[in-house]
Order: C-alpha cells, then structure tokens, then sequence
C-alpha cells in the first residue's frame, strides 16, 4: 500500500520490499547512487530472482478469473478492473527517472541527454512532476502502428500514467490503479498518450469513477495537466507539445481500449511478431 511504503522509506543503498494484492511480492534493488547516470533500481523477486518492470509484472491486477485485459466493460455489479502502475517518478520530484527499456532486466535510471541527467523544469506555478508519474507493465507503444486517430506513430515506450493520488510514492513502487481517463499528447511527432489514474488505497479512490469525476472533485486539475505537459519541454529549448482531439480527455473506456491496444503490441513484441528494434528483456 503506497501510504505504508512513504511512512517506512529507508536509505537509498537497502532494498525495499512491495507486495502486489493478489499477486506476488518483490524487492527492489538500487544500485549507485542518485543524480548519477549509473544509479539503477532493478526488480526482485521475493526468492531473489531478477525479473523485468517492463515484461514480467502483469498488466492487470490478478483476480479468482485470471489477468488478462476485459474483453468488454464489467457489469456495475463485479470488482473494478484494477491495472498495474510502475511508478518511475514521485510526485513533485524533477529527476527524469524511466523504466530503461534498451538494457537487459529494464532498471529504472535516470534518462541521460547529449550526456547530462535530464530534468524537468518548474513550470510555473507547480514543482516538478504534478502526479506520480510512471508506466503501465506489459504495454508498448508500436512506432510501426500508426493511431487512425491522429496519424502519429507510438513513441517505442510502455504507456505511461499519471497517479492523481494524495501518496507521494518511490520510484520502483508498484501500486494498482484506476483508470479515469486518457489524453493524447503528441511529442515531436509521436504518439504519447497518458493515462489518468487514481491508486486504488487513495482515500478518494471510490469517489473517482471517471474523468469527469475528476473534473468535477478537483477543478483545475485536468487543465493544469495539461498546460504541464504542454510546455514542459520549453525551457529546453523544445517547441510545445500538441493533443489530438483539440487537447480533450477521452472517457474511461476509451482508456482501456487503448490500454488493451498496447497491451496486444506489446504481445506481438515479445512473441516477436513485430520489429523489437533495441527493445531488451
């Protein structure tokens, strides 16, 4: 549970133990230290087994039926579908952390540009990240599939989140979410889209159904997140960042039908029906 893992953080070199509900429990390894281009947090097993964020954590919480992605929305009557959230960059931190998807095992490092660490800048008035930000596990955004929708191309990553969740939370964290909502962001050309979600332990988590639960709950929210990701990449010298659908959150099951997309790319990619490029195991 996310507010448990804040309360016992421990120094940066000992491991921390996360348990998945209903699933399997895991360490997390970091080696080097922070703010350096070696620091790296790799995954463990609870019996010491080296396993990837990227292909080995299931997408979708396990339950009594199995994990694979709904195949149709669930009855109001059954469980919500809770997905996986890998959680690379705490809230209100700066650092670019990413799952690396180029090196074996895929640790989490600090993403590296033209030699120097990357960070984001304070766009005003927020600091750092606005949201726990991270990624769905066993998705991928195919730069081969281009979106009927906005004719761009997938960014060759998995699909990221942002956590709208009152925790602050440890990169290596895996929490289980709620998808509200999704924007399509487009980067340098890219398809990038973001899925909106709440950590399912949040206090407002049954509140929270769908984005305009968030619209209504949190005003300003939705904007704000999207002016950040607008121009957040400006002070680096880079032009603003554009949406498809005129920059408008598209509902919860649009959300999962995406998800399922990048979930089905992703199969393709480690079945290797599809061009894998750099991508590692």
């Amino acid at each position: 549970v996310c507010s448990h893992i804040c309360r016992s953080r421990t120094a940066a070199a000992t491991p921390h133990l996360y348990y998945l509900r209903k699933t399997m429990h895991y360490q997390t390894e970091q080696r080097g230290h922070p703010h350096s281009p070696d620091y790296r947090i790799y995954f463990k097993t609870s019996q010491g087994k080296y396993i990837s964020p990227f292909h080995d954590i299931p997408l979708v919480v396990e339950t009594e039926q199995g994990n694979d992605v709904p195949a149709k929305k669930p009855k109001k009557n059954e469980s919500e579908v809770l997905f996986n959230m890998v959680v690379e960059v705490p809230r209100w931190s700066n650092a670019k952390m990413e799952i690396a998807t180029k090196e074996p095992l895929n640790p989490i490092k600090q993403d590296v540009k033209k030699g120097k660490l990357r960070y984001v800048a304070n766009i005003f008035p927020h600091k750092g990240y606005i949201w726990n930000y991270g990624a769905l596990p066993q998705t991928w955004e195919d730069p081969d599939h281009t979106d009927k929708e906005t004719e761009c191309c997938g960014d060759n990553d998995p699909i990221d989140v942002c956590e709208i969740g009152t925790q602050v939370c440890l990169p290596g964290q895996v929490i289980q979410v709620k998808v509200l909502g999704i924007l399509a962001m487009i980067d340098e050309g890219e398809m990038d889209w973001k899925v909106i979600a709440i950590n399912a332990e949040d206090p407002d988590a049954k509140n929270l159904n769908n984005i305009e639960d968030v619209r209504k709950s949190r005003p300003g929210h939705l904007e704000a997140t999207v002016d950040w990701f607008r121009k957040y990449k400006v002070p680096d010298g880079k032009p603003e960042n554009r949406f498809g659908f005129n920059g408008q959150f598209k509902d919860k099951d649009f959300a999962v039908e995406i998800i399922k997309s990048t979930h089905e790319h992703w199969r393709a990619l480690v079945q290797k029906q599809t061009n894998s490029g750099e991508i590692a195991w």
